[in-house]
This record gives C-alpha cells, structure tokens and sequence, in this order.
C-alpha cells in the first residue's frame, strides 16, 4: 500500500504539459478545481472527465499511475458514497427503503469529483519537478511580499515537504520489512492492536526523519544559504505563447463548465 502513494513524485518527459511554465500549470490547476466544484450536472462532470483524459495524454501520463496514487484514498471515496447514499432523502429505490435514487446519484458525482481531483493535482507534481513548483509559486505570491509575508521560506518549505514524501514512503516500508522480519504483525487484530504494532514503526521514523531535517539544515548552512534575499535562478521563468494559449483554454473549460451549470446540465 505504501509504493502505491504517488504524491510529489515526478516523471521526467518532454511532453508539451513538461514544457508549460510552472505558473501556468498552477493557474490551470486552480482553474481546474474552480470548473469542478461548479460542475452540477452529468455533462459538466462529462466535460470534467474529458478535459483530465486530453490532460493525461498530453502529458503521457498512464491511467495505471494515476489509479495506483488512487489506491490509498479507496476508503475514504467508499465511505463518502455510503454517507450520501444513507443520508440524502428523496425517492427510495424500493418503498419503505432507506437508499434513494437521488442518494445514488449524489454519490456517484462526488466520488467522480473526489477522483477528479486527485488525479488533477497528481498531474502537477508528475510533471513538474519540485524545484521549478518552488519557483512557479514564489513568483506568483511576489505580492505579499509587501506585506512583509516570507514568501520565500513558505515555498522552500512547501518544496522540501514534497521532495522528502517518497524519501519518508520509502523509509517506512524497509522499517515495516524490517519489523515483519522480526516477527510483527500489521495485518490481524482489531483496530486497537493495530495502532498499538504501529508503535516500533512510528518511533524509528521520527528518528530518521528529524536526523534527515538535521542533515538537510546542516547542507543548507555550509552553502551559505540564508534566505531568498539577493538569491538568483539558473533558470529563468519566461511565459510562452503556448503558455498564454493554456490559460486562454482553462478560461474557457472554465466558462463551459459555469454555462453548463446555469442550464442545469
């Protein structure tokens, strides 16, 4: 279950989805949640899925990457529909049952949006390294600045979370082969023993991620690392015209999705 977490890895390409500036794919992914949490009907959630299937396949992202990063979140989509379809009234299915068609439906539309997205922000970090993320983000929170907010430490921090989720996934599981090893058991038992077997995973972890926190300050330090002030980029972030032409598009999935919902569609 641990290899099946996805989450701020990327995969190196040179797709036209690789090559958009960071700040373009931020805005189409705010964008993109804004058109799928205003889609009401099934030809917006329609719309929805279309949009993320030309996605997945300009950025040469397989549907078995993105299903596997969905794996972990199963529970959760599964105990989502079950409140919707037990707590929604309107016409039951069968006189004198619980379970309405209005329920069924509520249901199914929000594991699509749950599933929409996720694997809408999986295909930010799949193709955007966490470096290029860090800087796309700073240069579109340059305002507050202003306000005196530390903008700079704020994204490194955000950048260096993501970095470290699969250095911290795989840390896990080798503790877990190595407790299995020893004769632990994480599979039987009721929910309590469970949490309880937990315990000599969690305590090595902790160890190995603030020994990893320390190392990495320690590496900052020794290169002179003191902030964003006077600091200067190897790359420079430059809009093309195809950057423009993304966003002309998000615009308009955008006003699709709200005219589709006005009609009730």
């Amino acid at each position: 279950m641990l290899k099946d977490i996805t989450l701020g890895q990327f995969f190196p390409g040179d797709t036209l989805a690789h090559r958009l500036d960071p700040r373009t794919k931020l805005i189409l992914v705010f964008l993109y949640i804004v058109a799928l949490f205003q889609a009401t009907g099934w030809v917006g959630y329609g719309l929805v899925l279309l949009v993320t299937a030309v996605c997945m396949a300009v950025s040469h992202i397989s549907p078995k990457n993105i299903f596997k990063g969905l794996k972990p979140m199963l529970f959760i989509i599964a105990l989502t529909a079950a409140l919707n379809i037990f707590y929604t009234s309107g016409t039951p299915v069968v006189p004198g049952w619980i379970v309405t068609w209005e329920g069924i439906e509520r249901a199914v539309k929000m594991m699509l949006r749950i599933t929409l997205l996720i694997a809408g922000t999986f295909l930010l970090t799949y193709t955007t390294s966490p470096m290029a993320l860090t800087d796309g983000l700073e240069r579109l929170m340059n305002p507050l600045k202003k306000l005196h907010v530390p903008v700079h430490e704020m994204t490194i921090m955000m950048s260096m979370a993501l970095r470290f989720i699969p250095t911290l996934i795989e840390e896990t599981d080798k503790i877990m082969s190595a407790q299995k090893a020893r004769g632990a058991d994480f599979e039987n038992g009721n929910l309590i023993q469970r949490a309880r077997a937990l315990l000599p995973i969690l305590v090595p972890l902790f160890v190995s991620a603030f020994r990893r926190a320390d190392e990495l300050a320690v590496a900052m330090e020794s290169r002179c690392y003191h902030g964003g002030e006077g600091r200067t980029r190897m790359k420079q972030l430059v809009m093309a015209r195809r950057d423009w032409i993304a966003l002309a598009c998000g615009l308009l999935f955008v006003a699709a999705v709200i005219v589709l919902k006005h009609f009730g569609l």
